[in-house]
Formats: structure tokens, sequence, C-alpha cells
């Protein structure tokens, strides 16, 4: 019991700040009949572009043709003040996007696959629509077996993603949870930014990225690598006066991605043979463990 109430207390910052960085409220069940489904619509039609293939860096997907959805890659040869690109970052109305759930009430539903008849019922939503099938996607990116080195978990609560990320990093390890944030307020998603001074990697020994996936309520997609990753923060600029400051993860060792990755259309190459760096919209995480204060490497 003093354990469990130890961990409890552990938790309690990081529950009220994710609560505020998400900008995600609890629902119990009349939430869930009412307020959930009222925004389902807004959901998705805000997200039907921004899928997560293009938004976490192992998604096995295929694109015909390059989109601005997913201009978010570059190598880390590219990372350099000056260095100007067109990278697109989602926006979402955090009034409209789905709400994050407590384990109880995220775990009293089914998340399976096999089961997506009744989950399309219980949201009623319909077979075949567009909605019906992000929501397949999903569950299917979810059960996908992970790539060699890599270990993968779709977190549907606080509280899962949270064991999850200490399951990685330690459990006795402090963490430190980083993100993308938009300086200025702007609708544009995709323009030209330029990288200004200061851009700073960030040590950690390792990390795990969590993204956010199509899905009626907030759902985690959260991953960690054996191979040796980087992580950045960059000062942007856009062409029309925005500021952001960005996160990036860069993945020095590709050899294991599958060739239809989406990067390697966008960026030209082959796996294995260039690092893929990328950045996180806004609602997505990157946990590592909290270090001590100490000089951090500037470029």
């Amino acid at each position: 019991m003093h354990a469990s109430s130890k961990m409890g207390e552990k938790y309690k910052p990081w529950i009220i700040f994710l609560h505020l960085l998400v900008i995600t409220c609890s629902c119990n069940r009349s939430c869930r009949a009412r307020g959930l489904i009222e925004t389902e619509d807004k959901f998705f039609k805000a997200t039907s572009n921004d899928h997560h293939e293009t938004e976490h860096a192992h998604a096995h997907s295929h694109v015909d043709h390059i989109d601005p959805s997913v201009m978010v890659f570059f190598t880390i040869e590219d990372l350099k003040v000056g260095k100007t690109m067109p990278i697109h970052f989602p926006k979402r109305d955090p009034a409209t996007s789905p709400k994050l759930w407590p384990r109880e009430e995220a775990d009293s539903l089914p998340f399976s696959l096999n089961k997506l008849p009744n989950l399309l019922k219980i949201f009623s939503v319909s077979q075949n629509s567009p909605k019906a099938k992000a929501m397949e996607d999903t569950l299917r990116e979810c059960e996908t077996k992970p790539i060699k080195g890599e270990v993968k978990f779709c977190a549907t609560s606080l509280e899962s993603m949270l064991d999850f990320t200490q399951s990685i990093l330690g459990f006795t390890s402090d963490l430190k949870v980083l993100s993308t944030s938009h300086q200025t307020k702007s609708s544009v998603t995709f323009q030209n930014y330029t990288m200004l001074e200061n851009i700073i990697e960030i040590p950690a020994s390792k990390m795990v990225a969590c993204h956010t996936m199509p899905y009626p309520y907030t759902v985690f997609y959260c991953h960690s690598q054996e191979s040796e990753n980087k992580i950045y923060r960059v000062p942007l600029a856009g062409e029309n006066g925005d500021r952001v400051d960005a996160m990036v993860v860069c993945h020095m060792d590709t050899s294991q991605w599958g060739h239809g990755h989406v990067s390697f259309q966008v960026l030209k190459v082959k796996p294995g043979t260039t690092s893929v760096c990328h950045f996180f919209p806004a609602d997505h995480l990157i946990w590592v463990p909290k270090l001590q204060p100490q000089g951090f490497a500037t470029m």
C-alpha cells in the first residue's frame, strides 16, 4: 500500500502536466455516450490528412505521391543554422480533439482489430467510412510486429503510457517529457521554415517517443529502439513570421526499416544509407530520463 501510494504521488505532477500539454480531459460513461461522439466527426475530419504513417518513424505504409503532410523528414546533414525547408506542423483544435481517458474507462472497452465491428457500433461509426478506416488502420498498426531492435506499445490511457515509459527508461528514473511548442498563433500548417541559432542536442541514454493516433479517444503509439537516436531542440522561423520551438529525433540506423517507409520516398534514399530525422507535432511526446543540470551541446 505504501509503495502504491508513493507511485501515485510520483505520477501526480505528470498527470497534471500532460493534461495541460495535450489539453485533454477524462470522460466518464455519460461523457462517452455524449461528448465523445459529438466530437468524433470534427476529429476525423481534422486528422484525415495527418495520417499516422506521416507522423511516426515506423509506419508500414506506402504513398504514391508526396503531399504536404509528409514533409517532416530530413537528414542530419541538413540540421544546421540557416537551413530552410518546407515543414508540415498539424494543428488541432483542443475543443474538438479526442479526450484522454483514464485507465479504468479505456480498459472497459476492447482495443483489438478483431473487435472492430463491435467498436464501430459502440462509437456509432459507419462501416466503410473514413472514420472506420482510420480506426482500422490504428488498430492494425498497433498490432503490427515491431521491427528488429524496437519495443512498441499503444497506450490507451495516461497511466498505461507512464507504465510503458518507465519500464523502458527505468522505474527508478525521474522522467522528463519534451514536446514541440508554437511560440506564435497561426492557422498555417505548411510553409518554409528556417533553422535559427541555438540548435541544442539533448543528451539521453534512452528515449521513448509517443505519437497520437487517429481514434475516437486519445491513443498514443509509443516505441523505443536499441539503435542510436539523437534528440534536438530546433528553433524555427516561418516565412510568415511564425516561431516554433521544435523537437527533432534523428534515427542514425535505418537498416531495419521497410523499403516502403514514407521517409525514403520523401528523401529519395534507401534503408540504411543515411540517417532519417523528423519533426514532432506539438501533441507528440518524447520521454527521456531526467538528467542533472549540465551544459547541452549547441550547434
